[in-house]
């Protein structure tokens, strides 16, 4: 028997902090000489994780309330007296890398089960081109390993696959290179660095180059403390959007909201579905473009998501295949080989969720294909404790005709503390690990 379906959703809630804005804050903060002042910094578990890396490299780190932060930098990193431990974040050891790499240090880098299954020398080929040293202490391309920073030279590095992660890490080893450091993107990532590193202090030249980005950044700089204002995680505010969409009668906002260019891809997919998705109330915040936006139950339709979109939306592609199971037709998600590298192999494991649940669902190699219709749910789904998974499929139980369950729930934590009560709040009914 079919349960009846989550009353509507309403009301206006805020989202966590950026999670990439938030990292970046906390490790800019530690290379920095003097104070940095951060107000709504995500306080998961990976921004956590990052957080004591930073002082165990040598920063002073301080919590000083619900969001607010004090990184006190000393103009550099030292060696750590212990093993960096990041837990599940990817972000977080690759970022860090390059920052460490400039300096003259050994640290040895580790984390999670997780993490530990995840790519690396995507990261550490540039940083050793550039002069830095690595041991690998257990398989090659993976953590643990232990690099050895200092004198390094600027590269020019034209990246094969469009990626914040690497291009961050070159640009921060960059700042204490020789010479110049020039990335070149021929298809453009996230600009979250750039943007920050000039509020540090330092000259980022980027120009256009056909459809992407040529980075300039010498070496010898030095980052001054500053204050950051981390906005809305538009990955984060995606979950109560997405179960707007889909639930009759809801209408849901999110304020304050991250509208950086390179992060709304999703956004612009929904409309194109037919999402009633209005952005008001936009405005500019520490250089990035932030506003308000409200979701309402809308009739959506399938579409062919750009390949080209993929690097604006690479993480929220599970939430958009959740909506796709309620829209008509087929919604075509391909060039995004990418997902199987993240936390987990995000293609793969929605793809056995959604099929779990009655969704019509089609594997491709670097890719998947949804079509919609009615979903039956009643699924317990397994998530390789990935945060994405777990979440997606918890929203898309709540439109479904039988609950559905996620395994190992708690990693939600990682990124988005706070998930099941916001979403109660709003009138869901999630609980331990039920959607």
């Amino acid at each position: 028997m079919a349960r009846p379906v989550v009353a509507s959703l309403k009301g206006a809630v805020h989202a966590p902090g950026d999670k990439s804005m938030s990292h970046r804050s906390l490790i800019f903060g530690g290379m920095a000489e003097g104070v940095t002042e951060i107000e709504g910094l995500l306080e998961g578990d990976d921004i956590l994780a990052t957080a004591r890396a930073v002082e165990a490299f040598g920063a002073t780190v301080q919590r000083l309330g619900e969001g607010r932060w004090r990184v006190t930098g000393q103009g550099g990193f030292k060696t750590p007296a212990s093993v960096i431990d990041c837990g599940n974040a990817g972000t977080g050891v690759r970022l860090l890398m390059g920052a460490a790499a400039g300096y003259d240090l050994s640290a040895t880098f580790d984390g999670d089960a997780s993490l530990r299954k995840r790519p690396m020398k995507r990261v550490t080929g540039p940083l050793a081109d550039m002069g830095a040293r690595f041991d690998w202490n257990a398989a090659e391309d993976r953590v643990p390993l232990t690099l050895h920073g200092g004198g390094l030279t600027g590269i020019e590095y034209v990246q094969t696959v469009a990626s914040a992660q690497i291009k961050s890490a070159i640009l921060l080893a960059g700042l204490n290179a020789a010479g110049e450091t020039v990335v070149v993107e021929p298809e453009k990532s996230r600009d979250h660095t750039e943007r920050m590193l000039r509020a540090f202090g330092a000259v980022v030249d980027v120009t256009e180059e056909g459809e992407g980005w040529r980075i300039r950044l010498k070496g010898g700089q030095r980052l001054t403390g500053t204050h950051v204002a981390v906005p809305g995680d538009p990955s984060s505010a995606a979950f109560p959007l997405a179960a707007a969409l889909i639930v009759p009668g809801s209408e849901v906002t999110v304020e304050s909201v991250m509208l950086n260019p390179q992060r709304t891809g999703l956004f612009d997919t929904w409309i194109e579905m037919g999402a009633d998705l209005t952005i008001t109330n936009r405005r500019v915040s520490g250089g990035e473009d932030i506003g308000d936006i409200t979701a309402r139950y809308s009739a959506l339709k399938g579409v062919v998501v750009p390949e080209d979109r993929a690097a604006s939306m690479i993480d929220e592609y599970p939430i958009l295949s959740a909506v796709a199971a309620y829209a008509e037709g087929r919604t075509v998600m391909r060039g995004i080989g990418e997902m199987r590298v993240k936390e987990s192999d995000r293609i793969a494991l929605m793809v056995a969720g959604l099929s779990a649940c009655g969704v019509a669902v089609e594997e491709e190699a670097e890719g998947f294909i949804v079509t919609g219709g009615p979903v039956r749910g009643g699924a317990t789904v397994a998530t390789a404790h990935d945060h994405r998974i777990a979440m997606s499929h918890l929203i898309l139980g709540l439109a479904a005709e039988q609950p559905v369950s996620a395994l190992d729930p708690e990693m939600i934590a990682t990124s988005f503390p706070g998930f099941v009560a916001m979403m109660n709040w709003l009138g869901a009914d999630i609980g331990e690990g039920r959607g």
